[in-house]
C-alpha cells in the first residue's frame, strides 16, 4: 500500500525540526505502535514500562498546564 502523507493534516515539523505524526493520522492507523508518539490516542498501550508511565504523567501535566 502506498500511503501519502499530507503536511499539517497527517504530520508536522516541530520547532526542533522533528517529524511528528498527528493524532488524526495515528487514529486512522488504528493501533499503538509502542514508540511513544507525541500525540498517541491510545494511552501508549504498547509502550513498555517505565516509559509508558513517564509519558502518561507528562501528558497529564501538559493538560493541567493548558
Amino acid at each position: 500500500m502506498n500511503q501519502q502523507f499530507e503536511e499539517g493534516v497527517d504530520y508536522y515539523f516541530d520547532s526542533n525540526g522533528l517529524f511528528v505524526l498527528t493524532e488524526r493520522y495515528l487514529m486512522q492507523r488504528g493501533f499503538c505502535c509502542g514508540n511513544g508518539c507525541r500525540h498517541c490516542p491510545y494511552n501508549y498501550l504498547n509502550v513498555p514500562e517505565p516509559r509508558r508511565t513517564e509519558l502518561l504523567n507528562k501528558q497529564k501535566n501538559e493538560k493541567e498546564n493548558h
